[in-house]
């Protein structure tokens, strides 16, 4: 087995337990944490299956951009909620 069948061995066994636990997980937070690592498995393999522009763009959106809008909507729907049990 060569090196590179070991490291592609690995990014994929990592992202199907990413896979898995976004789907096994229940709270909504540690699901966009786990989706950002998939992100991140999925831009690694796209850079060891020599595709660099893809795995540039699945890092930026798929690790990064998604999450980060995913947490700052699960932050303000949190603050409505509290806002609405405070007034109502």
């Amino acid at each position: 087995m060569t090196a590179f069948n070991i490291v592609n061995a690995t990014i994929i066994i990592g992202l199907i337990i990413s896979a898995i636990s976004i789907f096994v997980l229940d709270d909504v937070l540690q699901c966009i944490i786990a989706t950002s690592v998939l992100g991140t498995f999925l831009a690694l393999e796209f850079l060891l299956l020599k595709a660099p522009d893809v795995a540039i763009a699945e890092g930026a959106v798929g690790a990064i951009l998604t999450p980060v809008i995913f947490i700052i909507t699960l932050n303000k729907v949190k603050r409505n909620k509290n806002k609405e049990e405070k007034n109502g």
